[in-house]
């Protein structure tokens, strides 16, 4: 005899399943990062946020960042022209020490016959503004087109011309190239964050007659890093390739000017904490401490801590979600000891940033 209510629950739509996990396991609360903090990857200004300041009460935010031990919160906002100097007078110049700006480049002025005079100029500018480094997003090889048409990957020859002239100011530039490995996968029902692109449909870039396939925008990645030695680069969300920490690592270990940052990547690293905490042993001089939460909340702080300075197993790395964004899985804490809590929280940043 068939059971009605066995017969809906095999017909469950996967958007309504939200199982609720039965382990019992340690919960560790961190309500301070061990050692002062440097997160090195966050936005604190207008762009993402339709016009309005990210942070309106930047005092508040300085309070929050006392009850964490954070010491200093780079912002990746600051664009060009006067939106750097509105960010630098905004943040860095009220709160000194507490927060250092990055600006961007309009990659689209490449498809004018002066584009490389034109960004040149405007990074000097950004540098004289107060600007403390560049930031590169993907819409360098995904969105930003050339006069003919074609997509300007981030290995283009007047690209490396650009970001060679970061490492001459001694601006350190943030790169975020392409998107999580799923984003370029098919989208059936074998893709790992479907959820996540079924509510999101722009996130999606694995049409090749569109967009480049991963594994080109990462080859061009690593090829504006080695194009341009002296120059510091943060590879972002785990140097773009969180998946595949063998090809991060193949870049560390081939460019001495490249490290990484761990910002919106907890999902991916925590369900590896054996594997990162190998790479980190490796290369613990090169791997910093980034959260890209925003708004910056004292809970996602303390979810971070936890993470690194913990051994706990199998948490949400997104709780309170009934689907998690990231992908359906639960994540393990690394137990960094001491010595590298230090170097990811502080001193590789320290280094990278000039302070």
């Amino acid at each position: 005899m068939s059971d009605p209510i066995r017969d809906e629950l095999r017909h469950l739509p996967l958007a309504a399943w939200h199982p609720q996990s039965q382990l019992s396991a340690p919960v560790s609360a961190v309500d301070q990062a061990a050692v002062p903090a440097i997160d090195v990857h966050n936005h604190l200004g207008r762009w993402l946020s339709n016009g309005e300041w990210m942070i309106p009460d930047v005092a508040a935010l300085v309070s929050l960042m006392d009850s964490s031990n954070v010491q200093t919160i780079v912002n990746l906002d600051g664009l060009w022209g006067d939106e750097v100097s509105a960010n630098v007078e905004r943040y860095d110049n009220a709160y000194p020490g507490r927060f250092l700006t990055f600006c961007q480049l309009e990659w689209a002025l490449l498809a004018e016959p002066d584009g490389v005079d034109q960004l040149r100029a405007s990074l000097d500018d950004s540098a004289r503004r107060g600007a403390r480094g560049l930031k590169i997003w993907k819409d360098l090889g995904l969105t930003i087109r050339d006069a003919d048409g074609s997509l300007i990957l981030p290995d283009d020859p007047r690209v490396i011309d650009v970001v060679a002239l970061a490492g001459e100011l001694g601006l350190p530039v943030l790169i975020h190239t392409a998107d999580p490995r799923a984003f370029f996968e098919p989208l059936d029902a074998h893709n790992e964050r479907l959820d996540e692109l079924l509510e999101a449909e722009e996130w999606w870039f694995g049409d090749t007659a569109v967009h480049p396939t991963f594994d080109r925008l990462l080859d061009a990645h690593a090829a504006l890093v080695s194009g341009c030695p002296s120059t510091t680069f943060i590879g972002a969300h785990a140097g773009c390739a969180a998946e595949d920490l063998d090809r991060v690592e193949r870049l560390l270990d081939a460019c001495s000017n490249y490290t990484i940052d761990i910002g919106g990547r907890m999902a991916e690293l925590g369900r590896q904490p054996r594997r990162f905490a190998a790479l980190l042993a490796r290369h613990p001089d090169r791997v910093l401490f980034g959260t890209d939460i925003y708004p910056i909340t004292v809970e996602q702080y303390r979810l971070h801590f936890r993470f690194l300075e913990t051994a706990d197993e199998a948490f949400a790395y997104a709780p309170g979600d009934p689907v998690p964004p990231q992908g359906r899985w639960t994540v393990s804490a690394l137990a960094l000891d001491r010595d590298i809590l230090q170097a990811v929280y502080r001193d590789n940043a320290r280094r990278v940033l000039g302070l």
